[in-house]
């Protein structure tokens, strides 16, 4: 058997909170890590601290981060193509991304047509709700108005797919999802509870 670590795909951290002179660090979804200043968690440096605005390095960056917010380092992608995932307790599949250059985390949905995306984090990414084409979408909490758009690029892990459509929410959305305009372009291969997306075209 062979293990692939996993800062050989993009690394995912997550600030979770500010204690005193120490970050709260969750790398790649794990627990909450406290990481003091100048110290590094897994190839992740913190920098600095002001409030609750924490500048760490990664992958040879400085990124800041404020509370609740995300950064991914590219990681040392081995050039593979692939995106390989872990389910949660739940069953489900995270992995956390850009758009057009910007961090996002990612619910994996096959039940969504296209990526789909809240109003909080299209306005971060710099996509306008007024520009798409207007759509009523069925969600579980009843039909919500919709804007399609078109993203110039998704990169996840080593993939990056271009001109994705993408749905914009008017209202929030806890996370966004990775739905099938992304994964049609993929080969999905599921063993237990890991996930394999590899690149098709």
């Amino acid at each position: 058997m062979l293990f692939v670590p996993l800062t050989v795909l993009a690394q995912d951290v997550g600030l979770a909170g500010v204690m005193g002179s120490k970050a709260m660090l969750m790398i790649n979804g794990g627990e909450p890590q406290a990481v003091p200043i100048g110290q590094a968690l897994d190839g992740v440096k913190v920098l600095a601290i002001q409030g609750e605005l924490v500048t760490i390095e990664i992958g040879g960056k400085k990124r800041p981060l404020r509370v609740g917010q995300h950064a991914v380092g590219a990681g040392s992608g081995d050039g593979s193509g692939k995106i390989t995932m872990t389910a949660d307790v739940q069953g489900h599949f995270y992995t956390t991304g850009t758009i057009n250059g910007t961090s996002v985390r990612f619910l994996v949905d096959t039940g969504a047509t296209m990526i789909s995306l809240g109003a909080t984090d299209a306005r971060r990414i710099g996509l306008d709700f007024n520009r798409g084409q207007k759509a009523l979408s069925n969600t579980a909490n009843g039909q919500v108005v919709v804007s399609k758009v078109q993203v110039d690029t998704v990169r996840i892990g080593d993939v990056t797919l271009h001109n994705i459509d993408a749905l914009i929410h008017q209202n929030e959305m806890p996370i966004a999802l990775l739905g099938m305009s992304f994964l049609n372009r993929m080969e999905m291969q599921r063993d237990g509870s890991t996930m394999t997306l590899k690149k098709r075209f």
